[in-house]
């Protein structure tokens, strides 16, 4: 047991009388990345908070190098050499990144001022060391999603500790990116560090953890290696039984053209974008981190003005640059971050799905009350969202019902083309099939959808057709059955 960093045995939590967390076990050994699997609401983030201190347990036990702990705080966890990258990010937006890395360590001339030269130089050492190209010296509020998360990951490894905790690490980034965070876990644990790895993309678990355990319904289910087990064996313990697949090859097909996409560009975004999405298919859009792809999409919304091509849902010209006459034309959105931009979290559930209907909702300015409930009652039964009541607040809910409700939000204008910017960001393998299964049912019932997603293995599983967009340019439509994961990435790169 000289090797084993971490271990936690029968944890336990409960927040007024109603139980979090039954029996949280873990056992992480020096020198190996440790996947913890289950779906939303399995206990995983309740377990993970009460080891780094941000909780405090009811119950079980917790051994540093073989010693009981109990943190009081984060930073009586990072005393003892624990450090933890959470799912969501906590930036201060307006610092630089060289500040963000080092927020309350900065280096001081006299002990007085801040030595920023050489905070800079210090910061921009560190991310040329992990691989991740930012420049230390810009400001947060200036990056992407994906840079905000490496920083964010950059900030754990600056601290040099032996465990390191990683919740949804590579939610917000491509696999270029995945690449990069993977090459730098395989030296710290080369170091002897220890990594807990949360993610609900299974197939980087295969790549990058040597052992497993799965929590689900606020209990331990079983740990093993993961060599010793297939894909089937890990979904059926998050899930609790057989997911049954989507079967695309069965869709009908149409000849007939939803969007009509011609020449469209932007500057310094995308250029000369042509492409058509027929009724009844599922267009799937992969594409590297800048290559253009969720501009693309928020320009066909019209969240933003193309500067040459034009665009025709069903024959007809689209309104440029304004997003209410693209929903009025039969067009939604589901945007890439759901608590950014996706949801109103201080509104009920009701309010966020009926939100974008208030115009077909409303006479005279006044909110029918009886429809805009039996809106929200439909689409919760359509989509199974699992909810005590529609009028309780969104942010009380799982990630994969959060994704249920923004879907329910887009569909409840009735439109005829769904655009989905990473739909299955950071929602557990149960969450995932349900909501492929009803992207599925939308193109049968004569929708179309355009997907996006930095899964490759979710675009090869779910589209008809694949487009691949590099440095703001289609570079290949494919349909082909044997297209790869390999030759997507290949063709992106």
């Amino acid at each position: 047991m000289n090797d084993v960093l971490l271990e936690a045995r029968e944890v336990s939590k409960s927040f007024n009388g109603v139980t979090a967390l039954r029996d949280g076990r873990l056992t992480l050994r020096a020198g190996s990345v440790h996947a913890l699997c289950g779906g939303n609401g399995a206990g995983k983030s309740t377990f993970l908070n009460i080891l780094m201190g941000l909780l405090r347990r009811d119950g079980g036990s917790i051994r540093r190098n073989g010693v009981e702990v109990s943190f009081a705080s984060p930073g009586d966890a990072l005393a003892h050499g624990m450090a933890i990258i959470t799912q969501e990010l906590s930036p201060v937006m307006g610092m630089t990144v060289a500040e963000n890395l080092y927020l309350g360590r900065e280096p001081t001339l006299g002990g007085f001022f801040v030595d920023y030269r050489k905070l800079r130089k210090q910061a921009q050492a560190l991310l040329d060391r992990l691989g991740f190209a930012i420049d230390a010296g810009r400001v947060m509020s200036e990056l992407s999603l994906a840079q905000v998360q490496l920083v964010e990951i950059a900030k754990a490894f600056s601290y040099d500790c032996q465990v390191i905790i990683m919740d949804e690490p590579t939610s917000a980034i491509g696999e270029r990116e995945t690449e990069t965070l993977f090459a730098a876990i395989r030296s710290v644990t080369a170091n002897g560090a220890g990594i807990v790895y949360v993610s609900h993309r299974l197939s980087e678990l295969a790549e990058i953890a040597e052992d497993y355990t799965i929590f689900r319904d606020g209990a331990y289910v079983e740990s093993g290696k993961l060599v010793d087990i297939d894909r089937a064996h890990l979904v059926r313990g998050i899930v609790g039984r057989e997911l049954v697949a989507v079967d695309k090859e069965k869709r009908p097909a149409s000849d007939k053209v939803c969007l009509n996409v011609d020449g469209l560009s932007r500057k310094n975004e995308f250029s000369d974008v042509s492409l058509q999405v027929r009724h009844g298919e599922i267009l799937g859009i992969y594409g590297l981190m800048g290559s253009g792809r969720s501009e693309f999409l928020n320009c066909v919304y019209g969240l933003t003005s193309p500067d040459g091509g034009n665009v025709l849902l069903d024959g007809k010209p689209l309104p440029k640059g304004d997003p209410a006459a693209t929903i009025r034309a039969g067009i939604s959105l589901v945007t890439e971050d759901r608590k950014d931009t996706g949801l109103v979290l201080s509104g009920s559930v009701r309010e966020n799905i009926a939100m974008a209907a208030y115009p077909s909702l409303s006479s005279l300015s006044v909110i029918n009350g009886r429809r805009e409930r039996a809106l929200a009652d439909e689409m919760i039964g359509k989509l199974n969202v699992k909810t005590a009541s529609q009028e309780l607040p969104v942010s009380s809910m799982s990630g994969g019902n959060q994704q249920k409700v923004v879907l329910a939000k887009c569909l409840s204008t009735g439109p005829t083309l769904l655009l989905c910017d990473e739909p299955t960001r950071g929602i557990d393998e149960g969450a995932k099939q349900e909501i492929y299964k009803l992207l599925d049912q939308f193109v049968r019932a004569g929708g179309a959808v355009i997907v996006v997603s930095s899964e490759a293995p979710e675009l090869l599983y779910l589209s008809d057709r694949i487009a691949v967009f590099k440095g703001g340019r289609i570079v290949a439509m494919r349909d082909d059955d044997n297209l790869s994961q390999e030759t997507l990435l290949h063709l992106a790169s």
